[in-house]
């Protein structure tokens, strides 16, 4: 029989689960109606898309390792289970870093001649997603092949139901997997800092201007100021949350380790949901499908 809080983590996990299906659900959909009606796509379009499917399988993901550590579902000690976590983990944290890199090179006010991403982010973005999937499909590949001591040594100390004493990981462990997941990261906050420094000077240039469109103009600055930091916060957050877990810092079964599982199961879901508010198709779609819904008895 579950205890209370654990009752209120699963409940909180299904919530998370729903939201997020929901959100990546029209993110998808709205881009494949997209490319019914215009037989074409964007390069963002595209990084939508790959960010919403990977995003609904880290949903699913995080629930299963809630089920799991519930004791509901039996943990699969697979390598090959380990490794396609790892895929869909690591595959979402590059989508995002490359939707940071865009949103850097389209928006952020910058004439250096370095700054050469601003004309060519559209025809690389293709190229970066190829990329990144051909990385993380290496580095899942050496995963499953070398699953020792990297798998047996991290997932079974927190989702084996007699998991109590947590065996520290070799020092390869831990520089393999900080360093596969520090490039992303640094990659993300350069292009993110750089996006949030542009924005913040051109609004700064802007304060004395307060009617019109030069006020509407700051006001869209400072919500996309808003959004990026939201992104950033939320993207942290959950690489933070990646971090504690899979260095064994957390306690397994502690009131921290939940909270932590909650703050990594929000992040593909709430950053969806604010990708929807703040795009308008995206809006769009969603006050179409939430009408059809509302219409359908």
């Amino acid at each position: 029989m579950l205890y209370s809080h654990l009752t209120i983590h699963l409940l909180l996990s299904v919530i998370q689960l729903l939201s997020g299906i929901l959100a990546n659900g029209i993110i998808l959909v709205g881009r494949g109606m997209d490319l019914i009606k215009r037989r074409t796509w964007t390069s963002l379009d595209l990084l939508l898309s790959c960010l919403g499917v990977s995003r609904f399988c880290l949903q699913l993901m995080f629930f299963y390792m809630t089920l799991t550590f519930l004791s509901i579902v039996e943990f699969s000690e697979s390598s090959t289970h380990f490794a396609v976590c790892m895929l869909i983990n690591e595959s979402g944290l590059w989508f995002d870093t490359w939707l940071g890199v865009f949103y850097c090179a389209k928006t952020a006010n910058i004439t250096h001649p370095l700054f050469w991403l601003k004309r060519r982010i559209s025809k690389l973005v293709a190229w970066l997603i190829l990329a990144s999937l051909l990385y993380t499909s290496i580095v899942s590949i050496f995963h499953n092949k070398y699953p020792w001591p990297i798998f047996q040594k991290t997932l079974p100390q927190y989702f084996s139901k007699n998991a109590t004493a947590q065996s520290k990981g070799s020092t390869f462990l831990y520089i393999f997997l900080a360093t596969e997941l520090s490039l992303p990261l640094l990659i993300f906050l350069a292009s993110v800092l750089l996006l949030v420094f542009s924005l913040g000077r051109h609004t700064w240039q802007m304060r004395s201007t307060m009617t019109g469109s030069r006020d509407l103009s700051r006001s869209s600055q400072l919500r996309a100021i808003l959004s990026i930091l939201s992104f950033l916060f939320l993207y942290l957050t959950h690489y933070v949350v990646d971090a504690l877990i899979t260095f064994l810092i957390l306690q397994a079964g502690s009131l921290v380790f939940l909270f932590c599982m909650l703050v990594a199961g929000t992040y593909p879901s709430a950053h969806s949901i604010i990708l929807i508010l703040g795009n308008t198709k995206l809006k769009q779609n969603a006050k179409t499908f939430l009408l059809h819904c509302r219409c359908c008895p």
